[in-house]
């Protein structure tokens, strides 16, 4: 393909707006960028487009005049084209800002631009779109889901907005380039935001490598698309919060615990004895009036507000459920220390377990397993509600239960505890060397090498007090029976952390009100009870058929009629059905930790 070169200069050429050269000097130098090019189309596509857009622009008078106001659709291709312009100088950048303001989804954004062909999607050739405000709306309401809107370019593009309807107002010509900032801001802000309630404001495995969460996924650029067109920008972000009645049931929470502490909160309690009923003083008078604030206690009416009666007693043990101490109606160290956290704190509290509700799955499933491991409990759920309910011991502190969700599949009758080899060095080999009896007594074989090199040890024949744990080259297994680790039943979902569910012989840990004693792993009160419900789907797996496979003390694995969902998770603050807030220790630690990442500036994506 060959060009002509341009004999005559375009008459009547006038200055452009804002670019300043005449349509004769773009004419001669789009000619020789295609020669340059040897036409490639692409870049002859492009140029083209720039001198579309340049010569709309124009307004042809005899001899010279100035341009006047940009048409719509000129101000509009202008905007398009300094949106073309801006990403594709950004992509060679380390990453895109408006003033000082960061873009955060700097691979999304340009996605959902390409797919426009870089029209702008929030003003046209008469100015910003209703939609703007629109977001704005939304972005000030993000604090009803414990988010911040200043994280979210709210001030920046107010102040935007601002600026340019004062200058329509005035009748002054719309600036592209501020149209521009305005557009990447609000984009950037959707897909910021969006993001943040459909998947979380932090992953979680940043800041806890125990924490795996499913987190939701979905199509943000085009879901932004869909917005645009029907115009409901708050209704399509709202949609995508947590679907589950209980994050809206804590969102609501929210909203009480910081009215309680716009009011000014409610009283400290004076250090003193423990307080029961009978009791009469100005402690007394501090406690009623903290329970009241928190609507544990509702009547006001009391002809003896320093007199601890029955009422406020009902109050305490109330307050006490909530908390998960000891439900025992009186006031001491424990329960006094749970009344003087600070609404504040509460507020928190609340707010970073709605960040754990964004990590979850869409889907929970039609019958799942949920263990709260800070509430040491396990619930097993169909159709939403709760039909089995009972206590679990979870890790220590030094070895954490882990978060996840996966699915149960089968499980094991009678099993045998192959000991991890971390617990066979750390916790049983000082054992057996402070006792030689250990391993008999324990029911506990030694084995050395693998599959059919395996061979069994006579623990008598080592010389224990040389065995150290770079050289401790034995595998230890404990027999079927009562003094079996994992009990009589075992629970399996296989997953990276080799985490199960399983019975456990020390039945008198379930007593205990903080139940943090095993090495990562979640026993169960009701092992048998859990075994009957899962195989419930199989006749001949009665309760009597169960205890009898257990009593011949033979491993035996039983496959599940139907996969079971298992959600671990790790929940300090939650609202019941009845709009009862309930409250947890950080017994790992892990509030702390998001909290202190919520508090930072959102990461990059």
């Amino acid at each position: 393909m060959q060009v002509k070169p341009m004999r005559q200069p375009i008459k009547g050429a006038v200055p452009l707006l804002g670019g300043g050269r005449m349509v004769e000097e773009y004419a001669k130098g789009f000619y020789e960028n295609c020669l340059k090019s040897k036409c490639n189309y692409s870049v002859l596509g492009r140029l083209i487009h720039r001198l579309v857009v340049l010569t709309m622009g124009l307004i042809c008078f005899t001899g010279s005049a100035e341009l006047g106001a940009l048409s719509a659709q000129v101000l509009s291709d202008r905007v398009s084209e300094f949106l073309r312009s801006r990403i594709e100088v950004a992509g060679f950048a380390p990453k895109i800002t408006v003033g000082e303001e960061l873009i955060h989804a700097s691979v999304m954004l340009p996605r959902f631009y390409e797919r426009r062909i870089y029209r702008p999607a929030w003003s046209d050739g008469h100015g910003p779109l209703p939609q703007v405000e629109a977001l704005i709306k939304a972005i000030n309401e993000a604090d009803r889901d414990g988010l911040r809107p200043s994280d979210y370019h709210l001030a920046k593009i107010e102040a935007t907005l601002r600026e340019v309807r004062q200058n329509q107002r005035k009748k002054k010509q719309l600036e592209p380039r501020r149209l521009v900032d305005l557009d990447l801001l609000c984009t950037d802000t959707f897909l910021l935001y969006g993001s943040h309630l459909l998947a979380g404001r932090i992953h979680p495995e940043t800041i806890d490598p125990e924490w795996h969460a499913n987190r939701r996924q979905v199509d943000l650029a085009g879901l932004l698309q869909t917005a645009l067109d029907s115009n409901q920008i708050e209704k399509v972000l709202r949609g995508l919060l947590p679907p589950h009645p209980g994050y809206a049931s804590l969102c609501q929470a929210l909203a009480r615990y910081r009215d309680i502490a716009s009011k000014g909160g409610w009283p400290m309690i004076p250090a003193g004895p423990k307080m029961k009923r009978g009791d009469r003083g100005e402690r007394v008078v501090a406690a009623r009036n903290r329970l009241i604030a928190a609507g544990d206690l509702t009547s006001r009416l009391s002809n003896e507000a320093d007199l601890f009666d029955g009422a406020l007693e009902e109050a305490v043990r109330r307050f006490q459920n909530r908390h998960g101490l000891e439900v025992d109606g009186v006031i001491g160290p424990m329960t006094l220390a749970a009344l003087n956290v600070p609404v504040e704190e509460r507020v928190r509290q609340i707010e970073v377990n709605l960040e754990r509700w964004r990590w979850l799955p869409e889907d929970l499933g039609q019958r799942y397993i949920l263990v709260n491991i800070a509430n040491f409990e396990l619930e097993v759920v169909e159709k939403g509600q709760p039909v089995m309910i009972m206590q679990v011991v979870v890790g220590k502190p030094y070895r954490r239960t882990p978060v996840f969700s996966d699915k149960m599949t089968y499980l094991v009758l009678s099993p045998y505890w192959h000991i991890p080899p971390s617990i066979a060095v750390k916790d049983k080999l000082p054992l057996i060397r402070k006792d030689h009896t250990y391993l008999a007594t324990h029911d506990i074989k030694v084995f050395q090498g693998w599959g059919a090199e395996t061979r069994e040890i006579d623990p008598q024949t080592i010389d224990w007090s040389k065995v150290t744990a770079k050289d401790f080259n034995y595998r230890l297994r404990q027999e079927p029976g009562p003094l079996n680790a994992l009990g009589q039943v075992k629970f399996m979902f296989p997953n990276k952390f080799n985490v199960y569910l399983h019975d456990t012989p020390s039945r008198e840990l379930f007593g205990k009100t903080v139940r943090t004693f095993s090495s990562g792993c979640i026993r169960i009160e009701e092992p048998i009870e859990l075994a009957e419900y899962l195989l419930r789907g199989d006749a001949k797996w009665t309760q009597e058929n169960i205890l009898a496979a257990i009593d011949r003390r033979v491993e035996h694995t039983v496959r599940l009629p139907e996969p079971m969902s298992v959600h671990l998770l790790y929940w300090t603050a939650w609202a019941d059905e009845e709009g009862s807030v309930q409250f947890r220790g950080d017994i790992y630690g892990r509030d702390q930790l998001l909290d202190k990442a919520l508090r930072e500036k959102p990461p990059l994506p």
